[in-house]
């Protein structure tokens, strides 16, 4: 299990802003050549990214993600050349809407994988939905290659679509339907569900009230846009100590049903069967893999 809870958006024309992101504790680092950068800027951030990449990677250190320019326009065939190198795990890929975006994008890595010496198949592709068709469209975006490790929700883009108001109301109420399905389509097909950023640096109970109830609506993880809210983030989508004794004790009591021949059992006034037994295991296997338990 490969959850990255963390992803931080890191403008790549700040060398500055670069060097620290390497250094800190988010699961994924998303170094920016779209929106974060401005025209002008582009070519010094395909630079510095490239740059970047070809360091060393530290134990520990965040996976490094490119957020390339939108899919077909000569930008992002600027952006491919000065990024696909050894060092590069995955792209993100905005404001997608088809499968057929996707597969583009997956075509040209699988071309030059083997050229430019990196492991087949090893370049992920993490997707933004950020528009109504591209919702629509999600299930089978989230499907259509193996190189996709999950969607992330664009809510500011969404919210444009939608001609929403400019300021957004508390924990994003006006856009759960659209998370919602969202975080489903994500599940459909076994990948990632990523909510978008809280904007409001200073608002930290609200950042954790949105960030449980990502959690709650089956997203895996966060966006974010400054390192004070990494810490944050990572503790919503880490199973707690309570959970995990929790589903360690449902599963001792469901493997001594099971000895006594039991399909279901009552535990702690509640009928435990198969579907929620399967979730304590779940829990426990991300616990392991966050390094919560041994």
């Amino acid at each position: 299990m490969d959850l990255k809870r963390s992803w931080m958006f890191v403008p790549g024309h700040r060398q500055k802003m670069i060097d620290k992101a390497l250094g800190l504790n988010a699961d994924a680092i998303m170094l920016d050549i779209e929106d974060g950068v401005a025209p002008a800027e582009k070519d010094n951030a395909r630079k510095l990214i490239g740059e970047s990449l070809g360091r060393e990677r530290v134990p520990n250190a965040p996976a490094r993600f490119v957020r390339i320019n939108a899919i077909g326009h000569e930008r992002m065939d600027a952006d491919l050349d000065a990024v696909l190198r050894p060092g590069l795990q995955g792209l993100v890929l905005p404001k997608v809407e088809t499968a057929e975006e996707v597969l583009k994008v997956a075509g040209i890595v699988s071309e030059r994988e083997p050229r430019l010496s990196i492991a087949r198949d090893s370049v992920k592709l993490l997707i933004a939905i950020e528009s109504p068709r591209g919702l629509l469209n999600a299930p089978s975006i989230a499907a259509c290659s193996p190189r996709v490790v999950g969607l992330m929700f664009g809510a500011e883009d969404f919210g444009r679509e939608l001609g929403l108001p400019t300021a957004r109301e508390a924990e994003a109420r006006d856009m759960i339907y659209a998370r919602s399905a969202l975080a489903v389509a994500a599940a459909s097909a076994h990948v990632q569900a990523i909510d978008g950023v809280w904007v409001d640096l200073k608002d930290t109970e609200g950042l954790l009230g949105f960030a449980r109830q990502s959690r709650r609506l089956g997203f895996s993880g966060m966006s974010l846009i400054h390192p004070s809210q990494i810490d944050p983030i990572n503790t919503v989508f880490s199973p707690t100590a309570e959970e995990i004794d929790y589903a360690r004790r449902v599963l001792n009591a469901f493997e001594e049903a099971n000895a006594r021949g039991d399909g279901s059992i009552s535990f702690g006034g509640q009928l435990i069967d198969r579907p929620i037994v399967e979730r304590a295991r779940r829990t426990l296997e991300m616990a392991k893999a966050l390094n919560s338990v041994s």
